[in-house]
C-alpha cells in the first residue's frame, strides 16, 4: 500500500473517507473505477487519487454513486454520520 506523499486538500470534504472505506473493504482504486465505470460514470486513476487526496471537486451523482458502492449513507461521507 503507497503512503500519501501529499498533504489533504481543500477541495471536498469526502475524500478522506471515501479513501478510509474503500480500504475498510479491502477495495483497490481499479476495483472502485470498475463499479463507476458501470454506474456510467468515467472517472481516471488519476481523478480517483486527486478526488481521495481532496485536491478535486466531486460532482453530486458521483457521491451518491460511491456510496452506493461502498455501502454507506451520503450523510456519513458529508460527514453528518
Amino acid at each position: 500500500m503507497r503512503i500519501r506523499k501529499q498533504a489533504l486538500g481543500n477541495r471536498n470534504i469526502v475524500g478522506a473517507k471515501i479513501e478510509a472505506r474503500r480500504k475498510e473493504l479491502g477495495m483497490k482504486q481499479v476495483d472502485l473505477l470498475a463499479q463507476l465505470q458501470v454506474k456510467g460514470i468515467e472517472l481516471t486513476a488519476s481523478g480517483l487519487s486527486k478526488l481521495e487526496g481532496q485536491l478535486r471537486s466531486v460532482n453530486d451523482y458521483e457521491v451518491v454513486a460511491i456510496a452506493e458502492i461502498l455501502d454507506v449513507p451520503v450523510t456519513w461521507l458529508l460527514g453528518k454520520e
